[in-house]
């Protein structure tokens, strides 16, 4: 099974849980100090949000799988679509340690499709820092326009 996987970076990390929650109808499933998760299976997504010191806005888009023979079949169809692939095997972010591979779209949306291995106790394997991003390899990250300039 695939699960579509978003990340957001938002501005007020409780404001925006009460929001994402009363949306989902739902609280979410993990919840840290500068982290929340929601596992959703209607619509069937992973929906996160943190505040990390990243501009408010999409940070990234992925796809999660259950097994290595998902996440090799996914890395194949991203071979083939000839943008560069960054692997990231054992890597620990958003309380999680997965294998990962990361590919940039045309327009510069970082996109991940990874295979969680187990939960971790720290956002990215050290100690929590409000000022650390989330985990979007800085060659990915994407470059963000204020929407408030006018």
């Amino acid at each position: 099974m695939k699960r579509m996987h978003l990340h957001i970076s938002v501005a007020d990390l409780q404001q925006s849980i009460q929001f994402y929650s009363t949306l989902f109808g739902s609280t979410p499933t993990i919840e840290k100090h500068d982290y929340a998760k929601w596992m959703l299976e209607e619509p069937q997504i992973n929906f996160a949000i943190s505040r990390r010191g990243a501009l408010p806005g999409l940070d990234h888009i992925g796809i999660q799988v259950e097994d290595e023979h998902e996440l090799a079949d996914i890395k194949t169809r991203m071979e083939q679509a000839e943008l560069g692939i960054l692997t990231e095997e054992g890597t620990t972010c958003c309380y999680a340690k997965s294998d990962k591979h990361w590919v940039q779209d045309p327009s510069g949306i970082a996109w991940e499709t990874y295979c969680t291995l187990e939960s971790a106790p720290t956002f990215n394997g050290k100690e929590p820092t409000t000022g650390a991003e989330c985990c979007v390899p800085a060659s990915k990250k994407i470059q963000f326009i204020s929407r408030n300039k006018a």
